[in-house]
This record gives C-alpha cells, structure tokens and sequence, in this order.
C-alpha cells in the first residue's frame, strides 16, 4: 500500500516543510481543508464545531510569520482536534445536551501546545455522547459516519477525530483515550494513533464541562495521523509535565530500542482469552507475522511472562467503570447498582464486573489497583525479554452502526457469532490498565473493503519504541491508502 501523493493526503510533516519552504502559504492550506471540509462533511459528519474565521485569520499570521523567517513544529498547519478538549470560544460538550451552552475561556493544554508549535485549529470533531461508546454520535451534533462506508461506524469516541484525517481534510488530529477511544477509531478507518504512557502528556482541560482535571487515573490523550512519523512529530511537540510538575519533574523519553525491524522481539497475540477476534483480524496479524519474521523479527506466539490477561481485565474493569459511572446522570448509575445488588455471588463474567463496578466501594477500587501493580511488574519483566507486543486494537472491523437505546443488549458479531457488545473493552485492557503506550498502524484492507489495524504495545515509557516500530512497518510494508473516491 502507498499513501496519496494529493495535497489532501500529505502527511503532517511533508506539509511542514511545503510550508517552511514556500510551496504552499498556510492560508492556501487552511482554504483547501475548509472547501474540503465545506464539499464532503454533509455525508460523513465528522467536523462538528467549526472556527473557520478565526482560522483565515491565523493563517494569515503564520504565513507573516514564515516570511520573517520564523520556524515552528507545525507552523502554519491546519488542524482539528475533537470535540471534547477546551478550546477557548468554542463549545466543549462531551456530547451531553446539558452541556450545549458551555464556551471555556481557555484552551486545553494539549490545544495550547498544539498553537504554541503553530498549528491552526480549524475545527473539532464529534464524540458520543460523554464519550462512552466505539460509534460517535450524540443529540447535538448528531452521527458521524465511516468515510471507508458510510453504514459502518468510524469508531469512538475519537471517531471524529479519524473520519477527518481518511476523509483527507487535515494531516493531524488530537483524541483521547481510557477504553480504546484512540485505538478503535484508527483500526476502523485506516489511519493512526498513538495512546501514550499514562502521564506523559498533560490532560488539563480535557474534562467534562464543570469538572476540573490534570492527570486522571486511566484516560489519556494523544494524536492521530496518517503517518507513523506524524505521531513522532506531535509527541515532541505535546510530551511534558505540567505547569505544577514541572519544577520538579523533567520528561525523558527513551530512544527507540532498536531501528531495523530484525532486531525486534516481538509477542504476537492475535486475541484476547475473553472474546475472540474475527478471521479478518487474525488473518491479517498472522500475515504481519509472516512478514517480521522473513525479515529477521524474531516473533512468538506465547510467552509464560505475560500477566494474566483475564485477571488483568477484570482489573480494569473494575477501575474503568466507576470513572465512566461517573459522567452518567444518577438514575442511570442508579439503576446499574440495582442490577448489581440482584447479581448471584457466582457471576463471573465481564458483565457482571460491570454491574458491581457501578456499586463499588473505594476497598474495591483499591484491590483492583493492587492487582494493576502486580501485573505493571509482571510487564516491566516481560518487555526485558521483548520489545513489543502486536495486538488486535478490536475484535473486528468497522461494525455497522447500531443506535439502539440500550447499549447493554447490543450484539457484536463475530465469525457469524454474536457476543456481547460491551465486552469488546476487553481489548483496551492490556495497554490502559497499566499505563502502558500503544500504537495502532494500518495493516491491509480486508476482503470486506475494510481496513484492519495493529496495536504496537510497549513498555511503560516505550512511546518512541512503538512508534518507531509502527515507521517501521509503514516504510517496510506500506500504511494509509485514502478510502475509495476520495
């Protein structure tokens, strides 16, 4: 696969040196993803807030800018980011209608640095509602849909962020990620993302309206692009502490551990003990396999050093729900705990951790912890032994999209199976209950016409290794191809 040499579809860093060396004005860029946006969002719906004005005027700016010689990471480079993060004057509403009138007075830090490097926030992009789900659609801003197939969701809650990159309006986005929101988004529309170790960039101001954050427990936010190279670009430009860190604590990422992809020790695991993948995602891990391994990666397909992954999932359930529970109205978390309390003592299933979760106490949030820091220990002892594990981001391809009320009773189909939609979380669990950095690469469009992703986990600060993995395997075997007719 080669991506399009299209103005549309050049990556993020290719357009930065257009830029520096006056093949293109940033105005001239900021138009073309505007008319882009303006001629193709009416049937994908994936830029719901729109600052179009205030973005002429700053590309006019970075093009003054550019022309007294000044250089930044993203000079003059037109962006969206989603929905959920703060950007002043615009409305942040976690897709919540209560949230409809909320305009921040300041930008998110993310958003802040993104400026700061010279990129032009154009837009921001839909998210469902309080970013609970992998479609994206909510009251306000309504579905955003698949630019691979218009029926098919484009994930979430990051769906808008990466139905914008495939649909070619901007090189760069920025999303957030705790139950696959980063990952399950790029799977689905053949692009990339990046969920970065826990900690490692700030995430104050991507909060629900009325709530104040920094760094949450779980979630995280990070960039997604069309590039494996963009993401190391936006990593350099977003890494850091905070402001009330940052007097005493200083980031130092690791280089890469190796550059040649036969040098890599790689675990692949090609699902997950829980639920199972379907043939096309297998098929294509496997084919990966194949790959690495006539090029010199040595690849296993089973490691004793691997934490126990049914364990490890019930950890994160237990720690993810109440933080979910708690961007809920209060009748629904009411009546989760009522399904909870009519649960026999024998239930020992992924929905029947969920149920208890919505009616956990803090003694059980901190066992759940207890067994996250076993299995952080477990990994650390594992990634002395190999360098990334290759990972399904989800079971599935882009599933149709499916509205129904009740999330609960939704059925995901797997090999002509039906299994229980929400068990699909399961997937986020090895790389969100610890921290751990996850890259999600394209790997092929699948007989279905659908595009199947990987995800590049690492060890714990191991941001540069994944994505170095992922550029790997993009100038090796290819990476984004833009959906057809576009």
């Amino acid at each position: 696969m080669t991506a399009a040499t299209s103005l549309d579809y050049r990556s993020a860093h290719e357009l930065v040196a257009d830029l520096a060396a006056g093949r293109v004005s940033s105005l001239e860029l900021t138009e073309r993803a505007i008319a882009r946006i303006e001629a193709l969002d009416g049937r994908f719906n994936a830029v719901v807030v729109r600052d179009f004005d205030r973005a002429r005027a700053t590309a006019a700016e970075a093009d003054a800018a550019l022309g007294r010689g000044e250089r930044r990471p993203l000079l003059g480079l037109p962006i969206t980011v989603k929905e959920s993060y703060n950007v002043a004057g615009l409305p942040t509403t976690w897709g919540m209608p209560w949230n409809a009138g909320f305009l921040p007075e300041a930008d998110a830090v993310a958003v802040a640095r993104l400026k700061a490097a010279g990129a032009i926030v154009i837009g921001k992009s839909n998210v469902p509602f309080a970013l609970g789900d992998w479609q994206s659609y909510n009251e306000i801003y309504g579905t955003t849909h698949n630019p691979w197939e218009l029926g098919r969701t484009p994930g979430g809650s990051s769906g808008g962020s990466a139905a914008s990159l495939a649909a070619g309006y901007v090189a760069l986005e920025m999303g957030s990620d705790i139950g696959g929101s980063l990952r399950a988004p790029a799977h689905y529309c053949g692009v990339y993302s990046h969920k970065p170790s826990r900690g490692v960039i700030p995430a104050r101001g991507h909060v629900p309206p009325g709530t104040f954050g920094t760094t949450p427990d779980l979630p995280v936010v990070g960039p997604l692009a069309r590039s494996a190279a963009d993401l190391a670009l936006a990593l350099g430009v977003l890494a850091g502490p905070d402001v009330i860190e940052a007097a005493g604590l200083r980031l130092d990422l690791p280089a890469p551990r190796h550059e040649r992809l036969a040098d890599y020790r790689v675990l692949l695991l090609d699902q997950h003990p829980l639920l199972p993948a379907d043939r096309h995602v297998r098929g294509a891990l496997e084919r990966l396999a194949e790959r690495l391994t006539s090029r010199g990666a040595r690849v296993a397909r089973s490691s004793d050093l691997v934490p126990d992954l049914t364990g490890l999932a019930r950890a994160f359930v237990g720690l993810l729900m109440p933080v979910v529970f708690a961007r809920y109205p209060e009748e629904y978390r009411q009546g989760m705990a009522e399904a909870a309390a009519a649960l026999t003592p024998e239930a020992d299933t992924i929905s029947a951790w969920t149920l208890r979760a919505a009616n956990s106490s803090h003694r059980d949030w901190l066992g759940a912890d207890a067994e996250r820091v076993k299995a952080a220990f477990r990994w650390h002892d594992f990634f002395g032994s190999f360098d990334v594990v290759l990972f399904p981001p989800m079971p599935t391809p882009a599933f149709p999209q499916d509205e129904s009320a009740d999330a609960e009773t939704r059925t995901i189909d797997i090999d002509g199976t039906a299994y229980r939609y929400e068990d699909q979380v399961v997937y986020a669990s090895l790389a969100t209950t610890t921290g751990l950095p996850a890259t999600t690469a394209p790997l092929e469009i699948s007989e279905t016409g659908l595009p199947v992703g990987v995800q590049i986990i690492g060890p714990l600060f191991g941001d540069r290794t994944t994505i170095r993995f992922a550029e790997l395997l993009e100038e090796s075997f290819g990476g984004f191809v833009p959906p057809p007719e576009l």
